[in-house]
């Protein structure tokens, strides 16, 4: 029996310790497992050496700095997580292992409102085709991340916002999932998601405070505080689309007027164009058609960036987050986008949190929701399971707890 300040104990707490800082990074230097986890050189080694023995992590020769160096990074047999994202037009399923390599990824057109019971369908029929043509079966599944356009309802897990997703008002899209697939589901909205992607995989990495601003049929924002995703006690924080810019504006779907969704978002920005463009147009077409030239979706795609920039500054005055990202079809406009935004911002935000933030595109596309729902499983599972039967060598299945 361990008792709290016994040597065994303390040991155990060093070993989770160490297993957290590599499964958060995907893979660490023994150098950089020491200063994420305050442990000396010697110990890491002796830590490292240990897990290394009982099978929990892998040890590759590597260099930093120039100098060799060993990178550590949780065993490629300790199991498979999967994420799902579902957006407005599209599934996407990945999976990855605990080293954060994505070993199969896959995308399909999808009318995510027209029906939940096909979405679903659809989501476990791709999981499974994934899964198998990694080689793997599905009891190598140790959790499944999920993101969904929409608002989650923290008490009842629901989908609350019948605005948003009206087909699937009051569906709980983490039990449905998890009664079909058989393992844990973690679920989120598709902006949480996209920061989380961001944050470990592209524009966002290194950083600690930083907002993920997805601006496509909708505006929302993944707001990153001290290296972790903040939704508020309600689970809504970050929805900059609602704030607002104009009293006598537009009638958002919220049912108030003038917020910045009713000038960013596709659906409102759309109509603009099509009278001189065509009904058809979409919002990937009016930044193709910027880029090469067109004189009014440039100008729609200025008019934009400002009002969003006006948001940006809102958040910088009342969070100071040290970067923004922005995701969406919208980012594919690069500089287009981004220098309105950082005028606006310049503008309206304190002077002293303008020069700390610098704005950047999202480097991960349309991959950033589905790489931040296998991030979010990442985070979430616990150490503990990793080390069960750690001492006698024995790897036992890592089980997570029931999901959010």
């Amino acid at each position: 029996m361990q008792t709290p300040g016994s040597q065994s104990s303390l040991h155990r707490a060093n070993l989770e310790r160490v297993v957290r800082a590599v499964r958060l990074a995907g893979s660490l230097t023994q150098a950089e497992i020491a200063r994420a986890t305050g442990l000396s050189a010697a110990t890491v080694s002796n830590i490292v050496r240990e897990l290394k023995d009982g099978g929990t992590v892998e040890v590759t020769d590597t260099s930093a700095g120039g100098r060799r160096a060993r990178s550590v990074s949780l065993s490629g047999d300790a199991g498979i997580v999967i994420g799902v994202d579902f957006g407005h037009t599209h599934l996407r399923v990945a999976v990855g292992n605990l080293a954060h390599r994505v070993l199969a990824e896959e995308s399909e057109p999808l009318d995510v409102d027209a029906s939940w019971t096909d979405g679903f369908d659809r989501a476990e029929t791709l999981v499974g085709r994934l899964v198998a043509d990694v080689g793997v079966g599905l009891e190598k599944v140790i959790g499944v991340g999920l993101g969904v356009p929409g608002p989650i309802d923290v008490e009842s897990g629901t989908l609350g916002s019948t605005a948003i997703l009206p087909g699937w008002a009051g569906i709980n899209p983490r039990q449905e999932l998890s009664r079909r697939l058989g393992v844990p589901v973690y679920v989120d909205n598709d902006a949480n998601l996209g920061a989380l992607g961001e944050l470990v995989w592209g524009s966002g990495r290194g950083v600690k405070d930083l907002a993920y601003i997805k601006v496509a049929s909708g505006v929302g924002a993944g707001l990153v505080i001290n290296g972790e995703i903040y939704r508020g006690p309600g689970g809504t924080a970050g929805e900059i689309g609602h704030i607002t810019l104009d009293e006598s504006g537009p009638v958002c779907r919220c049912g108030n007027r003038g917020c910045l969704e009713t000038f960013a978002a596709a659906r409102y920005v759309l109509p603009l164009l099509q009278g001189t463009h065509g009904p058809e147009l979409t919002m990937e077409q009016v930044v193709e058609l910027a880029r090469g030239g067109d004189p009014g979706c440039r100008r729609v795609i200025t008019d934009v960036g400002r009002h969003i920039g006006s948001g940006v500054a809102s958040l910088c005055n009342l969070l100071n987050p040290s970067r923004v990202v922005l995701g969406g079809s919208l980012a594919d406009a690069g500089e287009l986008v981004l220098a309105p935004i950082r005028e606006s911002v310049g503008r309206y935000a304190i002077p002293s949190a303008a020069r700390q933030l610098s704005v950047l595109t999202g480097s991960l596309g349309g991959r950033a929701e589905v790489l931040g729902a296998l991030a979010l499983v990442l985070s979430e599972m616990g150490d503990s399971t990793l080390l069960s039967d750690h001492a006698s060598g024995v790897r036992a299945p890592a089980i997570l707890s029931s999901g959010r």
